[in-house]
C-alpha cells in the first residue's frame, strides 16, 4: 500500500444496453472503493469506436485518491467490471462495461497485467478531453502535456454529451 494516498484517473467507458446508465452506475461504483476517496468525474462524452466495430460509446473520467495500490486498484475495478456483466472475449470487442486504470501518480509500469500510464491514453480523445476537463494542465508521465495529444486527436469524433 502506497505511505499517502495517490491521484489516479480511471477511465469509463460502455457501448452495450444503456450505456449512459451503465457509465454513470461505474462512476458511482467508483465512488465506494475501499480506501479511495472521490474527488471528480468528468462530463459524459459519445465517441466512436476506435479500431473496434460496434455502437458509439459512452465515456467519461474520474478522479480518484487512493491508498490501493496499482494491482489492487486493478483487480477492484475488474470486480466492478464483472458485476456490470463484462465478459473479456476478444480484444476491442462491444463492452457492458470497460475501466482502465490511466494514470496512477507519475508512476510508470510495466508487467504482466498492467502498464502505466495505460498505453494508449495519449492517442485517444475519449480520454484525452474528459482528462482536460477534469484538469486542463495535467501532465502524462512520458508524454508531456495534453494540449498537444488533443490537437492530434482532434479528426476522432467526440461529443460532449452532458453531465455524468
Amino acid at each position: 500500500m502506497p505511505a499517502r494516498p495517490e491521484r489516479a484517473f480511471v477511465g469509463v467507458g460502455a457501448n452495450l444496453g444503456d450505456a449512459q446508465a451503465t457509465v454513470r452506475a461505474a462512476l458511482q461504483a467508483l465512488r465506494g472503493l475501499p480506501q479511495t476517496q472521490w474527488v471528480a468525474g468528468s462530463s459524459l462524452y459519445r465517441s466512436r469506436p476506435v479500431d473496434a466495430v460496434g455502437p458509439d460509446y459512452i465515456n467519461a473520467v474520474a478522479e480518484l485518491r487512493t491508498a490501493l495500490a496499482p494491482h489492487p486498484l486493478l483487480q477492484r475495478l475488474q470486480d466492478i467490471e464483472q458485476a456490470f456483466g463484462r465478459v473479456r472475449s476478444v480484444r476491442n470487442a462491444p463492452r457492458t462495461l470497460d475501466l482502465d486504470l490511466l494514470l496512477y501518480g507519475d508512476r510508470v509500469l510495466h508487467d504482466d497485467t498492467l502498464t502505466l500510464p495505460h498505453p494508449r491514453l495519449h492517442l485517444r480523445a475519449f480520454v484525452l478531453q474528459p482528462l482536460a476537463e477534469i484538469d486542463p494542465r495535467l501532465v502524462l508521465p512520458g508524454h508531456g502535456g495534453l494540449a498537444p495529444w488533443l490537437a492530434r486527436a482532434a479528426d476522432q469524433g467526440i461529443e460532449r454529451i452532458g453531465a455524468a
